[in-house]
Parts: structure tokens; C-alpha cells; sequence
């Protein structure tokens, strides 16, 4: 059989969500995740414009020679847009595979290695009492792993931060728990490292102190350090025995991640931002990272994300995937189902969809007991309810930005 029609379906129930729905000419359907957060149009173009014209008439089965085609025939490869592209056609592709054979996709990656993915969640606050109380919550909703963020005093808003982002952008509340505001500009925010490091090591004394050393504890840097900055707090924070420090310096600069190593026994998560295994490479070689954190969505879909895996998985390094919301219920089924196949997976980042967004996404996946499972419902488990995506219309909408006090733009 082969592809008879490929669309692109943009939808804004809680957020932006760029989605690929390809039938087959036996009239089996396939969807795939192709969102990029404060980019989205770029990648509707990308596909409508030059690869939807290829996949017509293409074999739905030759799911490694249509990504390979798609990456190379470009000639221009890698960045955001074009991997998102192709990851939202490698990802409706062995939905369709999976379909076809009756089976939940997990069963045709090697079939589960445990019963359940292990999850954490955001926990934020303005201050200590605030941060208590998000933690609180976020036990109570089952989570057995917590991402701690914090407010710094003297600065009105950060990244990571609730509260502090809904009053930036003029809201009441976060748009779908992710920090990008709709509206024509983005929001300014502000930072001082030096503040911030002075800041985090008694916040993390106090949730320890308040809550103990079993939680499992991580926290997003988000690439805003130097890496001496940055073998510091790991250092400083070495005593709170995190699960992971993420984003601690800017990658690109994969060189000071070998700084920050030499100083600090502080597991290192890197690679959200990253697209390609050539992203990895040399920092999986070098074990300059404990974990993966590349996203489905981001790295072109499940078929090179697999293979950077069982390449981390040959240096004791584990899967962290990318899961804000920003990841549409389509990209994260991927991610749960290639987690819980994989031997090498460590942890899940899930941060929980809006009602709408789930009206829009009709999803098989189950959460219990601090644990995602993505279902038994033949391939990834996610159907589209086209008539409620046509309610919610693309809306323009941007993550923050940082600048300095003395009005430099810093890294986000």
C-alpha cells in the first residue's frame, strides 16, 4: 500500500500544535508530533510546501528509507525545522506500521522492558513557602519525582517560575504550564547569575530538609551559566544529592562540559535543544553527560532517537526525554513508548496536557503510581478529533526572553 494523503493540521486548544496526519490507500491513518515552540509556521511550511509533495504515492512500510531520503535529499540538513518535519513523518509512519500489525508500537520496538516509566514533574515558587506548597501538590498528583524552580530575590521573573511568568505576560495563569505567552512580542524577563547562585543551594538545604533524602530532585539551569558557574553549583549542590542538574551551561560549547565534570559528581542532563545524534556524539563518547534529554519531536522521531540511545547505552548514560508541553499528546505517546522499550531509560519529564488539549487528543496512555504507561491500543495510542481542532485556531505566541541589569540580552 502507499501514502494517499498527508495534512497538516495546526490547532491551539491550550497552546500551538503542528500535527502530520498521513492516510494510506487501504485508509489506515498515522499522526506525528511536528511542534516547535514559537516557530510552529515555519514547520507547517516545511511540510506543506516540500515534503507533504514527496510523500504521495511513497511506501508506508519504508520507514528508514523515507527518513533517510527526507534528511539527505535536502541536501540542507539538520536544525529545528527540518528534524521536527521529519520527525513527525517517522513518528505517523510507525503509528500506521503498528496499526497494521494490532499492536501498541512498544510491542515492534523489542516489546516492554518494565512495567512503567518512572516521571517527574515541575514543582515552582516565588519563595520557600510557595515552593512547599507546589511540591505538596505535585505528591499529592502521584509524581515520585520532583524538578525544583525557584524565585531569586530581586528579580521579577524567571524562567521555570509560575506565578512570576503569569504576572510577565499580564495573566492570571501559565499558558498550559509552559512559560510562552500568546501576543504579538515576546516577554522581557530578567536575571543575575550571580544572585541565583548565592540563591539555590538553600533552597535545595530547605526542600531536603522539608521533605528528605528519598525524593528524587532535579533542576533546569537552563543554559544560563559559564561553565566555571556552572562546575560551582554542581559542586555546591553535590550535598542535596540531585537526580540530575540539566542545562547547566550552553551546549554548543560541548568543551566545558569537560570543565564542569572535573569539579562536580552532580549527574549532568543535557540536549533538549539538540536535534541530530551529531549533537551527542562526542559528549555520549567522552561520558560527559549521565542523560539524553532529547525529545521525538526535536531529533527527527523515534527511529534516530532509538539509535542515539543504544549509542548512550554502550557508556551507562540513560534516556531523560523532553516532555513540557510543548510536546503535543502525539509526541509524548512516541516518547512513552520508545521509554518503555529501550533498557537504557532513566526518567520522563511530563508536565500534564489542558482539558482542551485533551479533547483535541484523544489519548490510550495511563499514569499511576508515579508511573506512565502509553497504553495497549494498536500504534501510539492517540487519535485526532479533527472537529474540535478546527475550534482553536492558530494563536501567535513567543517564549520569554532574558536581559541583564544593564539591559544585555542573556540566555534563556
Amino acid at each position: 500500500m502507499t501514502i494517499d494523503k498527508a495534512e497538516v493540521i495546526v490547532t491551539s486548544p491550550n497552546r500551538n500544535f503542528v500535527t502530520l496526519k498521513i492516510t494510506t490507500s487501504d485508509g489506515v491513518t498515522g499522526l506525528g508530533d511536528a511542534t516547535l515552540n514559537g516557530r510552529e509556521l515555519a514547520v507547517v511550511s516545511y511540510l506543506r510546501d516540500h515534503v507533504v509533495p514527496l510523500l504521495i504515492g511513497a511506501d508506508e512500510n519504508r520507514i528508514e528509507d523515507t527518513w533517510q531520503f527526507l534528511y539527505r535529499s535536502a541536501y540542507w540538513r539538520r536544525g529545528p525545522v527540518t528534524m521536527a518535519a521529519i520527525a513527525s513523518v517517522d513518528m505517523a509512519l510507525w503509528d500506521i506500521k503498528a496499526k497494521k500489525a494490532g499492536m501498541p508500537l512498544y510491542q515492534l520496538l523489542g516489546g516492554a522492558s518494565r512495567t512503567g516509566l518512572l516521571a517527574y514533574g515541575h514543582a515552582s515558587g516565588t519563595d520557600l513557602p510557595s515552593l512547599f506548597d507546589s511540591v505538596r501538590d505535585h505528591l499529592e498528583q502521584g509524581y515520585r519525582a520532583i524538578r525544583i524552580q525557584t524565585g531569586v530575590p530581586g528579580l521579577n521573573a524567571i524562567y521555570g517560575i509560575a506565578s512570576q511568568s503569569a504576572a510577565a505576560g499580564g495573566g492570571d495563569e501559565r499558558y498550559d504550564h509552559e512559560p510562552a505567552r500568546r501576543g504579538a512580542k515576546p516577554v522581557e524577563e530578567d536575571w543575575d547569575t550571580r544572585a541565583y547562585l548565592r540563591h539555590l543551594p538553600g533552597v535545595f538545604e530547605a526542600v531536603r530538609n522539608e521533605f528528605g533524602p528519598e525524593l528524587p530532585l532535579l533542576h533546569d539551569g537552563h543554559h544560563r551559566m559559564t561553565p566555571i558557574q556552572a562546575a560551582k553549583l554542581g559542586k555546591e549542590l553535590e550535598p542535596y544529592d540531585l537526580f540530575w542538574l540539566e542545562d547547566c551551561t550552553p551546549a554548543e560549547n560541548q568543551e566545558a562540559l569537560r570543565l564542569v565534570r572535573q569539579h562536580t559528581t552532580t549527574p549532568l542532563a543535557i540536549g533538549e535543544i539538540f536535534n541530530t545524534v551529531w549533537d551527542f556524539k562526542d559528549i555520549i563518547r567522552e561520558q560527559l553527560i549521565d542523560y539524553v534529554r532529547g525529545a521525538v519531536t526535536h531529533m527527527g522521531g523515534i527511529s534516530p532517537l532509538k539509535k542515539t540511545l543504544e549509542y548512550a547505552a554502550m557508556y551507562q548514560i540513560k534516556s531523560g526525554m523532553h516532555g513540557p508541553t510543548d510536546i503535543s499528546p502525539v509526541g509524548m505517546a512516541a516518547a512513552m513508548h520508545l521509554g518503555l522499550s529501550i533498557h537504557n531509560f532513566g526518567i520522563q519529564e511530563y508536565m500534564k496536557h489542558g482539558e482542551r488539549t485533551n479533547q483535541v487528543f484523544q489519548q490510550s496512555f495511563t499514569w499511576q503510581n508515579g508511573l506512565l504507561h502509553p497504553g495497549d491500543a494498536p500504534g501510539l495510542g492517540v487519535e485526532l478529533d479533527l472537529d474540535e481542532a478546527g475550534k482553536y485556531p492558530y494563536e501567535q505566541a513567543y517564549l520569554p526572553y532574558n536581559r541583564l541589569a544593564d539591559g544585555t540580552v542573556h540566555d534563556w
